[in-house]
């Protein structure tokens, strides 16, 4: 096994799970946390100290992740994005981390930073970006199912044919 390509493969698991990790955590556990702190007010604990703390390891996750598959793909990165049918499912599940990523950066971030105030927003926006936002971390979810389940097949394909 070569040093480089062992490297960048711990680095995009660790990230990965930091990544989806994070993304489950979100997904299952705060906002329904949140939910219920809201009611009865000790939600500010969270939105204070915790969330600004895992959304900074959940979009940096996100970007070593892919940045480490992209360079595991190596000179495979455009038959993987192109879908040439030897790369075909490591490429859908390079397609849906890149979706996911933009989702991250594009679309969650930035409205999580309205939500907890880092950018100033009205009522009005701040509500629009919790829509926005949940949408786009349960899109993200539902994607990581798919995702992991063609990046696992897609490894073992290229482990098959000596890629």
């Amino acid at each position: 096994m070569d040093f480089l390509p062992a490297i960048a493969r711990w680095v995009h698991f660790l990230a990965g799970v930091t990544w989806i990790g994070l993304l489950y955590y979100f997904n299952l556990v705060q906002m329904p946390a949140l939910k219920a702190a809201a009611a009865d007010g000790t939600a500010a604990g969270i939105s204070k100290h915790v969330a600004p703390r895992a959304l900074l390891w959940f979009r940096w996750a996100a970007v070593v992740t892919w940045l480490a598959g992209a360079a595991l793909l190596g000179p495979n990165f455009v038959a993987a994005f192109t879908l040439q049918p030897e790369m075909a499912p490591i490429g859908v599940g390079a397609w849906l981390g890149t979706i996911m990523l933009f989702n991250v950066w594009v679309l969650i971030w930035p409205n999580q930073q309205k939500i907890l105030g880092m950018k100033p927003a009205s009522d009005e926006e701040k509500n629009k970006a919790r829509r926005v936002a949940m949408l786009a971390s349960r899109t993200n979810m539902m994607l990581s199912i798919p995702m992991l389940f063609f990046m696992a097949n897609g490894m073992s394909h290229r482990a098959v044919l000596g890629f």
